[in-house]
């Protein structure tokens, strides 16, 4: 992989991490509701969890699903499914931090981790990423510089959502801000469904 295209990967793999999706949402609302240091295990799960997915994609994941199609969409439809349920838990949250009901809690690790092979915007980002970078003359070096280049660029960008969400909370200390605040990002969340369904 030449500097220019390692450069290029590097801008994709920055832009796509950091622009809204389901997972920046989920950070932003995280955020706002439990602070930055409880987020901390949502975010790592994301970086783990997206680097596992990309690996995999990387080695034969996404020929699999090119072979069976069926199992795509039985992706997309647990995936959609797992979305909307968290978009509706994060709509009806309506008190942050140690005002938090007993059932709210910030996303675990694990949890973070699993999601990202149910995350529509996961999924497009590693398949589009192996597609346009893997060179086929030496494809174990370039999916393994792939999966360094978003390493690299993935958790900080991932965290600075959790960071604006952290800084939010004193404006959304105000419970009627916090309620609408946590609808629109159960919308936001929902929405990001729309590439998926069509």
């Amino acid at each position: 992989m030449t500097a220019d295209t390692f450069f290029a990967l590097m801008v994709y793999a920055f832009v796509t991490s950091i622009t809204p999706g389901p997972n920046n949402f989920m950070l932003l609302a995280s955020g706002v509701n439990f602070g930055f240091l409880r987020t901390i295990p949502h975010m790592l799960g994301i970086a783990v969890g997206f680097l596992s997915l990309l690996l995999a994609v990387g080695f034969g994941l996404g020929a699999v699903l090119t072979a069976f199609p069926a199992l795509h969409i039985v992706l997309k439809v647990a995936g959609g499914a797992y979305l909307i349920y968290l978009a509706w838990r994060i709509a009806m949250s309506r008190s942050m931090g140690k005002d938090a009901d007993a059932n709210a809690r910030p996303m675990t690790f694990f949890g973070a981790a699993a999601f990202q092979w149910v995350n529509p915007k996961a999924w497009v980002m590693a398949l589009t990423a192996m597609a346009v970078y893997t060179n086929p003359d030496s494809p174990f070096l370039s999916v393994l510089l792939i999966s360094f280049a978003f390493a690299l660029v993935n958790l900080p960008s991932v965290s600075s959502w959790a960071g604006f969400g952290m800084a939010l909370r004193g404006f959304l200390s105000d419970p009627v801000r916090l309620k609408w605040f946590n609808i629109c990002m159960g919308l936001l969340l929902a929405a990001t469904l729309w590439p998926m369904m069509r």
